[in-house]
């Protein structure tokens, strides 16, 4: 890897754009996305298929993310993927709270937590599970789900984040309908879960 993305002060950025989130607890809230490149999941339904491939990414220096970042109406900050936690987030991290920005973050949870969060959504997938310490400070867990078998690991991976931690099933989108019912009716019968949905692609935002 290029020592100026392991120092943390340059990172392989897909794209950055300001919008809103669009699931999960923090849904229509505005916030500044920050997509970093490379990912070691690669889940077969994803929507982000071109953050898996580092070489493509612009490297870009933390100075100039902030900069524009700051730049939004709002203070928001949402760095997301591909898998952020393959990189250094520290120096992101500290740079951001020195601007008084409330920096989320959504992974998978499958690599050593770096940085320091306001927000930490972690959606663990089947072909790199979370690790224990990432689900240990996990404020939102966001569990997509297909079928049955989903519903039975969401709630294996419920019993190691914090009590207080959100707890959220969401269909994944290819396959909604069928999705959508088993979860309505999952939640009717244990209401300590809350259904997300993909607002931002019903209303067709970034």
């Amino acid at each position: 890897m290029d020592e100026k993305i392991l120092s943390g002060k340059f990172l392989p950025v897909t794209e950055e754009f300001y919008s809103v989130q669009g699931e999960g607890i923090n849904a229509g809230t505005a916030a500044y996305f920050v997509r970093l490149a490379g990912c070691d999941v690669k889940c077969p339904w994803c929507d982000s298929k071109e953050t898996w491939n580092t070489n493509a990414a612009k490297i870009t220096s933390v100075e100039d993310i902030v900069e524009r970042a700051s730049k939004t109406p709002c203070c928001n900050i949402v760095i997301t993927g591909g898998e952020p936690l393959l990189h250094n987030l520290d120096f992101l991290c500290e740079s951001l709270e020195k601007q008084c920005l409330s920096i989320w973050l959504e992974t998978s949870g499958s690599s050593p937590l770096t940085g320091n969060f306001d927000w930490i959504a972690v959606s663990p997938k089947k072909t790199k599970p979370p690790l224990d310490e990432v689900l240990e400070v996990a404020n939102e867990l966001k569990m997509v789900i297909s079928n049955e078998d989903d519903l039975i690991e969401a709630e294996n991976f419920a019993k190691k984040v914090p009590a207080e931690c959100a707890l959220l099933l969401q269909a994944e989108w290819g396959n909604f309908e069928k999705a959508n019912a088993l979860i309505f009716d999952y939640v009717k019968k244990h209401p300590i879960w809350k259904i997300s949905v993909q607002t931002h692609k019903i209303l067709k935002i970034r």
